[in-house]
């Protein structure tokens, strides 16, 4: 079992930054992928990024290449989305998930989520 818990969301203006974090315990999260989504209000949850356990693959979706770095501390059990050049439709829940197999779309577990507003 791994549980997830994200944190780091918050209200920002459009360009600017955050960082989320995500916190997995479990003695073997070095050896899970892990993603990230986000779900706005009324919209399904879509992809964002994906790490793999020994971070050889990285993939994001469209719409946040260039801007959106994940990575991923095995010593500190924490993944991360680093997020620049925010806009206001990046406003959306974002959710943490952990899978011990590499499909960056397909996850066993799963966080709580951390709100992210971005302000026109």
């Amino acid at each position: 079992q791994v549980q997830l818990v994200e944190s780091g969301g918050g209200l920002v203006q459009a360009g600017g930054s955050l960082r989320l974090s995500c916190a997995a315990s479990g003695r073997t999260f070095s050896t899970y992928s892990m993603g990230w989504f986000r779900q706005a209000p009324g919209e399904e949850r879509e992809f964002v990024a994906a790490i793999s356990w020994s971070d050889s693959n990285r993939h994001y979706a469209e719409s946040v290449k260039g801007r959106f770095t994940i990575s991923k501390d095995n010593a500190k059990n924490t993944v991360y989305l680093q997020m620049n050049s925010l806009k206001p439709e990046d406003t959306a829940v974002y959710y943490c998930a952990a899978d011990p197999h590499w499909s960056p779309v397909t996850y066993s577990y799963w966080g709580q989520g951390t709100q992210v507003t971005v302000s026109s």
